[in-house]
């Protein structure tokens, strides 16, 4: 969103010229797109699809791995499987009788992260509206890691530009994916800060789109983001939740846990507690307090911008907050990717080796939504049966420089035995019901009123947008987008011939 606009929700076509232009790019490149409710079901995609994803490298930029961009690819990242791929943590790693589950994001084509199915969920229905235009636009990615990298993925696929904007604090590993794909050095904006630095991106993406060629896809702020997660990740929780449910008829989902980053991912939230009642829970470091006590500061959960509330947070939706520190995220990373941090835990704590070999697809913000989600059961009281999910947003291999920088500051004289134990016992065993807030009628107005500086002060939205949201109404609404734009992608891949097949 550029300062000083409405919501962009085109439900019809903006520009039917460049819809056709568009099509014929597509069809001499042999793009076709799926469609949201295909990528929430991949049961939906041709099985001409399917036969010849069989050949095709998962981390290529070849236009049939669009069709991978969804929570059911098997652990080789090529086959489909049923039921997304995902890990129960068992008590003796949680230390509560709940059934903690997590859906791994690592799974996930280009990037091995979950933010590839934002980045589609956001360009793509502005493709098939005419709103950007292949040819001329510049799509301009704003995030705090992998929003980018999917964007610049998905961009290139596209055969578009993509730049990104990223904190020049973030990790290596990020820069080094970019290096890679992006088509010039330039593409790669640098702003100042780390992780919760999220307002020098605005600035800088305010700056840039005094350009008309560059089109901000800001994931804080394009509803998109919300509506891909609130269909995909949402229905793909559904169906573990209910193949948990299949083998124990007797298991309850309870919550939703997610770190609230962009507040694309907790809008799964939403869709189960539609179905199940389940509580929605957002987790935030505890190193910037934002939702939890107005607060402000930086912290290393790489993934889960802050110091402001995404205009496509569903606030009033949001049920408790929970707070995870740093210093655990960043310590577990240790325990949990390094051999004398797995050999503790399958020798000394006797959890199985499958599961620790799972704790490899765990990232930063991933292991904050285990966290939370453990610090939720506590308080809740949950226990054998009952169910909390959340997700595994990307993969440690994202994180190999911030485990080596945590070796040299925390364990000077090494990770032994005893440090893993003492990580252990601290950051999991450890984690208590500190810094947790149910949120009240009046919590969430609070909460809600934080948005204000950000998005009509700052951004330019207008006051009637930004007030529209404190209705359930108007999140339910949203929903209607999602036939819209699957009707317009089908229109789209008639007109450019893909959907016929080769």
């Amino acid at each position: 969103m550029n300062g000083g606009e409405t919501l962009e929700l085109h439900r019809e076509l903006v520009d039917d010229e460049v819809v056709a232009r568009t099509a014929r790019r597509f069809a001499d490149a042999g793009i076709e797109l799926p469609t949201f409710s295909a990528l929430a079901d991949p049961s939906k995609i041709p099985e001409r699809i399917r036969s010849a994803l069989t050949a095709i490298d998962p981390d290529t930029p070849h236009p049939l791995n669009l069709f991978r961009v969804h929570w059911f690819n098997g652990a080789d990242r090529r086959t489909q499987v049923e039921v997304p791929e995902h890990v129960v943590l068992p008590p003796e790693l949680t230390g509560v009788e709940a059934r903690i589950v997590v859906a791994l994001g690592d799974r996930f084509p280009l990037i091995g992260a979950h933010k590839v199915l934002a980045a589609y969920g956001c360009l793509v229905p502005r493709i098939v509206t005419g709103a950007f235009d292949p040819e001329r636009h510049r799509a301009v990615w704003p995030s705090t890691g992998n929003y980018c990298r999917g964007g610049v993925a998905i961009s290139r696929i596209l055969g578009c530009r993509g730049v990104a904007v990223l904190p020049e604090g973030m990790s290596r590993e990020r820069f080094a994916w970019l290096e890679r794909w992006v088509a010039d050095p330039g593409d790669i904006v640098r702003t100042p800060g780390v992780e919760s630095n999220v307002k020098e991106i605005y600035d800088e993406c305010a700056r840039l789109a005094a350009d008309p060629s560059n089109a901000i896809l800001n994931q804080f702020s394009e509803f998109g983001n919300h509506l891909v997660h609130y269909l995909g990740t949402g229905a793909a929780l559904e169906r573990v939740v209910e193949s948990l449910r299949e083998r124990e008829p007797g298991l309850r989902l309870r919550a939703f846990v997610s770190a609230t980053g962009s507040a694309g991912t907790i809008g799964a939230g939403d869709y189960l507690k539609d179905r199940y009642g389940s509580l929605t829970v957002a987790a935030e470091a505890l190193e910037c307090p934002t939702m939890l006590k107005n607060g402000f500061g930086e912290h290393n959960i790489q993934g889960i911008g802050d110091k402001h509330i995404p205009l496509i947070h569903n606030v009033m939706n949001t049920d408790l907050v929970v707070d995870v520190s740093d210093r655990d995220t960043d310590r577990l990373n240790v325990l949990f990717n390094t051999e004398v941090g797995r050999r503790y835990l399958t020798d000394r704590r006797r959890i199985p080796p499958g599961v620790v070999d799972r704790l490899s697809s765990f990232g930063l913000s991933s292991i904050c939504n285990a966290l939370a989600a453990i610090k939720t059961a506590k308080h809740l009281g949950l226990g054998a049966a009952d169910v909390i999910v959340t997700v595994a947003t990307d993969g440690a291999a994202m994180y190999a420089t911030e485990r080596d920088k945590v070796l040299a500051r925390e364990f000077a004289d090494g990770f032994d035995e005893v440090a893993a134990a003492e990580t252990f016992g601290r950051s999991l065993l450890g984690a208590g019901t500190d810094n947790l807030l149910e949120l009240s009628q009046r919590e969430r107005e609070r909460v809600f009123n934080l948005g204000y500086y950000t998005w009509v002060e700052q951004q330019g939205v207008s006051l009637e947008d930004f007030e529209a949201r404190r209705s359930q109404s108007f999140w339910r609404g949203l929903r209607e987008l999602i036939p819209a734009w699957d009707a317009m992608i089908e229109d789209f891949n008639a007109r450019s011939g893909a959907s016929e097949g080769p």
